[in-house]
């Protein structure tokens, strides 16, 4: 998966938004947005209450490893979110995202997600999976928006959501 990490671009520009690595500079915005038990409630891995030393651990820790490729959501030089994939051996990557509730009904998250679809896709990436709570209507329809389709119910195993119910979803590319 090094491959395919290391031939996505750095940075990805939309009509609306610039994709680009998260930075110490962001670590203040994504501490007040994440911040929010509405966020918390619907991500596996985003602990709460978040402070910006979680924010300054995800900068300094989890963007730079190798399982990881994010990027900050910012929309005119303002910070919005994160979107990004997460890589494992034997699966395709695993597309992720948040977006701080201010920006919730814009479109921001269907564009951001769409940027990183064509980008994997022109990298050569099969496949892209990705999940979301059965109740999360917003982020299915999201991904749903992307090209991603339902494949089946489960149980999430770990992480904040341990136990609930999650729709998996998968985007196929056309060889």
């Amino acid at each position: 998966m090094d491959a395919l990490k290391d031939s996505l671009p750095a940075t990805l520009t939309t009509d609306r938004l610039v994709l680009a690595m998260p930075t110490l500079a962001h670590a203040s915005d994504i501490a007040r947005l994440a911040n929010n038990r509405r966020i918390h409630e619907v991500m596996s891995r985003l602990p709460f209450p978040y402070t910006e030393t979680d924010a300054r651990f995800f900068i300094e820790q989890i963007v730079p490893s190798p399982e990881e490729l994010c990027y900050a959501i910012l929309g005119d030089a303002t910070f919005m979110g994160i979107v990004g994939l997460t890589f494992a051996d034997g699966s395709p990557p695993a597309l992720g995202y948040w977006l701080g509730e201010p920006y919730w009904g814009h479109g921001y998250a269907t564009e951001a997600a769409h940027a990183v679809v064509i980008a994997a896709r022109q990298a050569g990436c099969p496949a892209l999976q990705s999940r979301a709570l059965l109740s999360n209507a917003g982020s299915r329809n999201v991904l749903r928006k992307v090209g991603f389709i339902e494949t089946g119910e489960t149980v999430d195993e770990a992480g904040t959501l341990a136990g609930q119910r999650v729709m998996q979803m998968r985007l196929e590319f056309a060889a």
